[in-house]
């Protein structure tokens, strides 16, 4: 018997291509399905967030900057949750600990319906981003696994449509919802997507691969070190968290602010500032199902290298238009381009990665650009209030130029990588 060579953690593949197994079992959709609803709940809260932040402040008399830093410290929450639940789900399992997840959220977003305050307010966004950082990485990492790895970008791209998902719901409700039922109510309504996702997830099975090759021993300081445990280790994990860091950035920078964008310049109601919001994430939705096939067919690199050049144009072009209808038709591009590539990383990461630290480099890597991109919102509007939105969002293209040129150096094409 030939003797099999070392494996890397970083090239996380013993050599032998997969692409021929295509078979997608009932576990593996119920897997998808049980990480794309968790995702929604992601997606939902946090434009619902940035819809009510001006009802919130006017009811709890807050100024800008405190409700700004409700957004920032719900993703803050969900870093150190990414880092707590990723960690916890390399060694209990990935299905018991996304459970888990959707507890700690149902809880403290109920809880933020009878916020008496500023500061009581502030905490309960704190622990309900917890539970919200672990479903990113532990859902994308479930899914990889249960799927063939001919359909492993597909499959990824479809638990990052349940974001968008829960934010085209978000943009849609509530302008319907907030008037009559108020911003607490509002947070009530977070919690029933919630228990649907609890319920869904009692029927998930660890998938194969996890049985088979997860590190149950309690090392956590050991996984996180196994992110950099050699130079192009080190390498594809700094990579990584600047790509995160960019896509997180820009979508937060871009969707966050957007409503107030158009409603400043356009003097647009809320239900006006939804519509373009909605066609925005349509294109975003359109985006990221594209993004799967392709990164499947063509490979990661070719494909993310396309929808950053093409995030780098829109959001330039879509700073200077004055026109509604221009404005309508290029958010749907923009969106496509620049929140397209939220489906490949999920994909990329449990490709880079080996079965004993996946979940935990997936939290640590985009829990860690969440935490850069909760800096957003923040600096478009500091960016804005001296020269403007229109600046503020063009100056966005610059970041997805350094995107592709870190991409270039330090990623490898990992399509068609047998998981270990």
């Amino acid at each position: 018997m030939a003797e099999r060579r070392p494996i890397d953690p970083v090239f996380a593949t013993d050599g032998v291509s997969v692409l021929g197994d295509t078979a997608v079992t009932p576990d593996a959709y119920r897997a998808l399905w049980g990480s794309a609803l968790g995702y929604a709940l992601d997606g939902f809260d946090l434009l619902i967030l940035s819809f009510m932040l001006h009802a919130i402040a006017s009811d709890l008399n807050l100024n800008a900057a405190q409700a700004a830093s409700l957004v920032t410290v719900t993703l803050i929450g969900a870093v150190i949750g990414g880092l707590l639940f990723g960690l916890l789900s390399d060694r209990l399992g990935r299905v018991r600990v996304l459970t888990w997840t959707i507890v700690v959220f149902a809880l403290f977003t109920g809880l933020c319906a009878v916020a008496q305050g500023y500061w009581d307010l502030l905490a309960y966004r704190a622990l309900a981003g917890l539970g919200l950082g672990g479903e990113f990485g532990i859902g994308m990492a479930l899914a990889a696994e249960a799927w063939p790895a001919a359909k492993r970008a597909r499959a990824s791209s479809y638990v990052g449509l349940g974001w968008q998902f829960g934010v085209l719901a978000a943009a849609l409700v509530t302008p319907a919802l907030l008037p009559m039922i108020g911003w607490r109510g509002m947070f009530v309504v977070g919690i029933v997507p919630a228990a649907v996702a609890y319920l869904i997830r009692r029927r998930l099975h660890e998938p194969e691969v996890f049985i088979a090759r997860a590190d149950r021993q309690p090392q956590l300081i050991s996984r996180l070190r196994m992110l950099v445990n050699d130079r192009a280790t080190a390498q594809a994990s700094f990579a990584m968290a600047v790509l995160c860091s960019v896509q997180n950035f820009g979508y937060y920078g871009v969707m966050v602010w957007l409503p107030s964008y158009l409603s400043a310049r356009f003097g647009y109601t809320l239900t006006q500032s939804a519509v373009w919001t909605a066609v925005t994430v349509g294109g975003m939705i359109v985006g990221i199902w594209i993004f799967g096939r392709a990164a499947d067919r063509f490979g990661r690199r070719p494909t993310f290298m396309m929808y950053m050049v093409g995030a780098a144009v829109f959001v330039v072009v879509y700073s200077r238009l004055t026109d509604a209808l221009a404005l309508l038709v290029a958010g749907a591009a923009m969106g496509f381009f620049v929140n397209g590539m939220l489906g490949g990383y999920g994909a990329l990461m449990s490709e880079l990665y080996p079965t004993r630290v996946r979940a935990t480099a997936q939290n640590v890597l985009f829990n860690l650009g969440r935490a850069v991109g909760g800096l957003g919102p923040v600096t478009v509007g500091a960016v804005a209030l001296v020269w403007g939105f229109q600046a503020a969002i063009g100056l966005l293209a610059l970041l997805y130029l350094l995107d592709l040129v870190v991409l270039l150096l330090f990623i490898p094409e990992r399509r068609g990588a047998e998981l270990v």
